[in-house]
């Protein structure tokens, strides 16, 4: 059985620009917008985290937690954004684990609810996720799902 290492940013600050790589590399978004919200969480701007699981020293899976994930609810915050697990991974519930890392994380700091968008449909309600409604994605042409973690 593979074992996994689940922690938060701050507590292996080190692997930060390998992380905000990582993350670019799988959602297009810029490694320097990442780096600017680890930073803040790095230094106690801001509660909203980063939650990474390696396998050894690669990072196979990962979240973060910012003000607003690109739509137009700006009244719906903190956001869940750039869930990923590397696909040779999935199927091992990392993406819950680290789902339910981060909502028990901002619990504990009295961060509560919590929401993500998402086009996926079933997989976020295994993990206690409500579909809430939809919102307009910045730039997007369709609506997407908007869920809350209560």
């Amino acid at each position: 059985m593979k074992q996994y290492n689940y922690f938060t940013l701050r507590e292996r600050p080190e692997i930060k620009i390998d992380a905000a790589e990582w993350f670019h590399n799988k959602w297009g978004v810029p490694a320097e917008a990442y780096l600017e919200c680890m930073d803040a969480y790095l230094s106690g701007e801001t509660e909203y985290g980063w939650y990474l699981c390696t396998d050894g020293e690669k990072i196979v899976g990962g979240l973060g937690v910012i003000e607003n994930d690109f739509h137009d609810r700006k009244d719906l915050f903190p956001n869940v954004c750039a869930v990923y697990t590397e696909e040779d991974h999935r199927g091992k519930g990392i993406a819950g684990n680290l789902l339910n890392m981060a909502v028990e994380d901002m619990r504990a700091k009295g961060i509560s609810p919590v929401y993500l968008v998402t086009d996926h449909t079933g997989f976020y309600e295994r993990y206690g996720w409500e579909f809430l409604c939809m919102v307009q994605g910045d730039g997007e042409p369709d609506m997407t799902r908007m869920y809350i973690h209560k």
